[in-house]
């Protein structure tokens, strides 16, 4: 049965993996992950759906436009190749741990972590809005933990670890302070 979660929350994390690209793209932009659907960025044709399935489209395409025949980046992919595995992974490992409720909130942080490090890859500041879900995704994670293994010194540490740091409106203000002075 373990293995089963793990096909199954592989192929979801492929699905993530697609939308986790869209977020990737547009939210440090300011752009709506929303709307407007895809679109190649030379010809401004939008998507198909029967191309934009996971990996596969990209493969059947060649990495290549349907309508122009601009390269797509292979990054498109590898992002949705790279959640799907690590999700199958996680979810391996809880299930087998006898700890599935923890599932959830464990891909959620996996996909967080994912834009997070692309986001950063890419040289742009964290938005606000992805590191304040971050604090709400591991309490909820250290929340759920506690309930179930009894271990309420977790999110304990965890509230005084938040309450400790500074922020985030502060650090980046004095970012952009020292960055005016050079």
């Amino acid at each position: 049965m373990t293995a089963f979660w793990a096909v199954f929350a592989g192929v979801f994390g492929l699905a993530i993996g697609s939308f986790l690209n869209v977020v990737i793209y547009r939210v440090p932009v300011g752009l709506s992950i929303v709307r407007p659907p895809s679109a190649c960025p030379r010809c401004g044709h939008e998507i198909r759906n029967r191309h934009n399935v996971p990996v596969l489209g990209w493969l059947v395409l060649r990495g290549r436009c349907y309508d122009c025949k601009a390269p797509i980046s292979a990054r498109y992919p590898a992002v949705e190749a790279v959640t799907g595995l690590v999700f199958a992974g996680v979810t391996f490992r809880l299930v087998h741990d006898d700890r599935s409720w923890l599932v959830p909130a464990y891909l959620y942080l996996v996909a967080l972590c994912v834009v997070a490090v692309l986001i950063a890859v890419d040289g742009r500041p964290l938005p606000t809005s992805i590191v304040g879900t971050s604090y709400a995704a591991v309490y909820a994670l250290l929340l759920v933990d506690a309930f179930f293994e009894h271990a309420w010194w977790g999110l304990g540490r965890a509230t005084v670890a938040t309450a400790a740091r500074p922020s985030p409106h502060h650090a980046c203000s004095k970012a952009a302070s020292s960055n005016s002075k050079a």
